[in-house]
Formats: structure tokens, C-alpha cells, sequence
């Protein structure tokens, strides 16, 4: 079909897409003037997405950001805050609420507090602002008043709702850890135990560098023979090394017990070392004197290094219980340190939202939009016009011009005009008549 040939049947059946341009524009404004306006009130948040947690330092993810927004925007028209709103509201006690419940389909089985809250509910948007990270919170009502006011007090109850829900959960946080800390203190103790009953049956003390006090002696004689086996060579006696070691020791043992008891571990195996040491400065004193004093330092020193040799299997096993002991008081530490975050988190009134102003009454309605009303069902009606046109013509298909006749492959001899005049055709044809072109055609 060409464009002459669809703009003859538009032009011809042009009443039925006036009309029905029409019919769609006056349904259209009295739908609008029949229904109540719909008015909108906003009321904005800032969701704090971007800073850390004053209490535990935590932050939301970047990927994790359009997660959490989603899940905030649900949570807003949730029933345990749409409840509270109701509540907020006296919305129970409202006489006109009761009459519209009382009206509501027999098969609804809700509650009146529900029911109401499911109301709330379903007028109730959320959206974060592009780019930005402000939550509008949007509620729909046919009075300007209520829909600004029951905005205010779904952000009021979600932001407190928000706040019980960080409570709760760092409530229940800081029991559990405190239960793990219990069960960690226990099995800190009972390592201790062990490590300290294994070190009294084998004569072994371990330092808190988790050497025993052999291992100790052994690297001072390590550490004073080099020193000694120089005798020969020196010139002026003056103090060995492992005396001046001992004078450090003694110093350290002075300022020990004035601080710890006798019977501390520490100070039990400075003793010893101190004891080890003795030995030393007095077996390098004479080389000092004479020069070569080589063999008996040597001679202290592989005894020793036998000894520690002959209980290697027992330090390494004192050692393996002392290593265990220092992850339980790590591990004890750390959950003990959660705990009291959570306990802090739990008396904190920090929410991680900050409120914007109160929303406003809206001075215009976002239903109806006369404008989008009138354009809209004039485009409408007119494109439904054409179908309707088009449709017609389909069912009482007319020859309107030679160019309908190419569809039976008939050839065209000649072309008569109408004799009636034309400005009579086109302004008063109000009857069904013959089009204004009748072509002859042969067999």
C-alpha cells in the first residue's frame, strides 16, 4: 500500500479518528476529575555507607554498596517499621481507619494493625538519589498533610528501627563472645597447667624467650670461649667478658626482686644463668692471668652442650606447651577485645544515618499531570483512530483510486471524474455514496 493510497482511506474515514480522538480525550479528562488527587511527600536521610564504624573501624564494601542500599529500601516497608508507624500515628484509634477496614474484601484475613501497616506499606518508596548517597523516602496519600507527616514518621521509625537492630545484634555478638572467652580461659588454664606440671617433674624452666635455663648456660660459655682462647695473645689481664656478664646478670637479678617474688620462674632462671656464668668467670680468670686456659672452657662447654643434648626431646616438648599456652592468651585476648567492642556497640546511639529536614507539604499533586492527561489521550485517540480507520476499511474494502486495482492485476483503460461540483462533495457529503472516481477497466 502507498502513501497516497493509505493517506485516500485516512482522509476518507477521517470522522471515525476525529471521533474517537475526541472519546479518548473527554474519557480520559473525566477519569482524571472523578479520581482523587495524589499528593507525595519526601523525606531524606544520608546512609553514612562511605565511613568506617567509630566503634569496630568496619565499613560497607564498595560491591557490597548496592546490596546494602537494596536491602535498606526493603527493610523501610517492612512490617516491624510500617508497625511502629501505625502506632506512631494512632492510626488504631482512628474512627475513619476503622470504617475503611470494616469495608475491606471478606476474604482478607489480616488483622486491623496489619492490615493498616500493609496500607502504609504500598504507598511507601525508597531510592537512593543518583549519585549520591541520599535515601529519599516517598509516601503517596490524597491529603498533603498526612502524606508529608506519615514520610517524617516512617524515616523516624526506620531510623530507630535501625538502631534496635544494631543493639540487638551487638547483644547477642558479645554473648557468644563472651561464651568463646570462657571456653578459652579454660582451655588457656589447663595448657598452663600442663606446661607447668611438665616442667616440674623434668627440671625444666622455660624463659620468655622460650629457652631453658641449660640452653642459657650453653650459649654463655658459646659466647665467653672466643674471648678466652685469646689468652695467649693479651697484653693486660683487665676483666674477662663472661665476668663482665656476670656483673649485668647480678645488676638484673638486683633489680628483679624488688619487683618479683623468690620463687618466679624468671628470677629462678636468671639464677641459674647467673650460676653458669660464675662458673665461667672463674675458670677465665686464671687464663687471663696465664694465657692459655682454652681446654678447661672447652671442656665446660661440651659438658654442657652433652646435657643439653641428653634433654633436647623434653625442652622441644616444654617448648611446644609453651607455644600452645601463647595462642591461648593470644586467642583469649583478640575475644575478650570483641567482646568489649561489642558490648561498646551495644550502648552506642550511633545509627550511621544522618536526617535531613522535615519533609514539606506538597503544594501540587503528582496525579493528576493535566499536561501528560491531555497529551497523552490525544495521542492516544488519535493513534487509535487510525487502527479503528484502518480496520474498517479492511471490512468494506472500497476502489479509491486506479492505484486499488493493481491488486487484482486488472489494467487501467481510462479515468472519468465525478460531474458534481467539488467543494459540495467535500463539505456536504453526509450520506454513503460512490467514490468520487469511477475508473473503467477492460476484461
Amino acid at each position: 500500500m502507498s502513501f497516497v493510497q493509505f493517506f485516500r482511506i485516512l482522509w476518507a474515514r477521517r470522522w471515525i479518528t476525529v471521533l474517537t480522538t475526541l472519546t479518548c480525550f473527554l474519557g480520559a479528562m473525566l477519569v482524571a476529575s472523578l479520581l482523587p488527587a495524589r499528593y507525595q511527600g519526601k523525606s531524606r536521610l544520608i546512609l553514612d555507607i562511605v565511613k568506617p564504624d567509630p566503634v569496630t573501624g568496619e565499613m560497607v564494601n564498595a560491591g557490597f554498596a548496592k546490596t546494602y542500599v537494596q536491602t535498606q529500601t526493603e527493610l523501610i516497608k517492612d512490617y516491624r517499621i510500617t508497625g511502629k508507624v501505625v502506632d506512631d500515628l494512632g492510626w488504631t484509634s482512628s474512627p475513619d481507619m476503622a470504617a475503611a477496614y470494616a469495608r475491606r474484601s471478606p476474604d482478607d484475613k489480616r488483622d486491623f494493625r496489619r492490615w493498616l501497616a500493609q496500607r502504609i506499606s504500598d504507598n511507601t518508596e525508597a531510592q537512593l538519589i543518583d549519585f549520591s548517597n541520599i535515601m529519599e523516602i516517598q509516601y503517596t496519600s490524597d491529603n498533603p498533610e498526612t502524606a508529608a507527616r506519615v514520610a517524617d514518621a516512617v524515616r523516624a521509625a526506620y531510623v530507630n528501627e535501625t538502631l534496635a537492630l544494631r543493639r540487638d545484634e551487638a547483644v547477642e555478638n558479645e554473648a557468644w563472645f563472651r561464651k568463646q572467652a570462657d571456653r578459652v580461659r579454660a582451655d588457656l588454664n589447663t595448657a598452663e597447667k600442663k606446661k607447668s606440671d611438665f616442667e616440674k617433674a623434668n627440671g625444666i624452666i622455660l624463659q620468655d624467650n622460650n629457652v631453658d635455663a641449660d640452653t642459657a648456660k650453653l650459649n654463655a660459655l658459646a659466647a665467653a670461649q672466643p674471648a678466652i682462647n685469646l689468652g695467649s695473645m693479651v697484653t693486660n689481664p683487665g676483666i674477662s667478658p663472661a665476668q663482665a656478664q656476670l656483673e649485668q646478670i647480678n645488676a638484673s637479678i638486683s633489680n628483679t626482686e624488688k619487683v618479683l617474688g623468690p620463687n618466679n620462674p624468671d628470677l629462678i632462671a636468671l639464677k641459674k644463668q647467673r650460676d653458669a656464668l660464675a662458673q665461667v668467670a672463674r675458670a677465665s680468670t686464671p687464663s687471663v692471668s696465664r694465657g692459655p686456659a682454652g681446654p678447661s672452657i672447652a671442656a665446660l662447654y661440651s659438658e654442657q652442650q652433652r646435657k643439653v643434648l641428653a634433654q633436647r626431646g623434653k625442652v622441644a616438648e616444654a617448648q611446644q606447651l609453651a607455644a600452645d599456652v601463647t595462642v591461648l592468651r593470644d586467642q583469649y585476648a583478640k575475644t575478650v577485645q570483641k567482646a568489649a567492642d561489642e558490648q561498646q556497640k551495644s550502648e552506642s546511639t550511633i545509627t550511621g544515618l544522618t536526617l535531613l529536614g522535615n519533609a514539606t507539604e506538597p503544594t501540587s499533586p503528582i496525579f493528576p499531570k493535566w499536561p501528560l492527561v491531555i497529551a497523552g489521550s490525544l495521542g492516544l485517540g488519535f493513534l487509535f483512530g487510525l487502527l479503528l480507520s484502518m480496520l474498517v476499511e479492511l471490512l468494506a474494502r472500497r476502489v479509491r483510486g486506479p492505484e486499488d486495482l493493481n491488486i487484482a492485476g486488472v489494467p487501467v483503460v481510462g479515468i472519468m471524474a465525478s460531474n458534481a461540483p467539488p467543494t459540495r462533495r467535500r463539505l456536504f457529503r453526509w450520506k454513503r455514496h460512490e467514490p468520487a472516481t469511477t475508473a473503467a477497466y477492460g476484461a
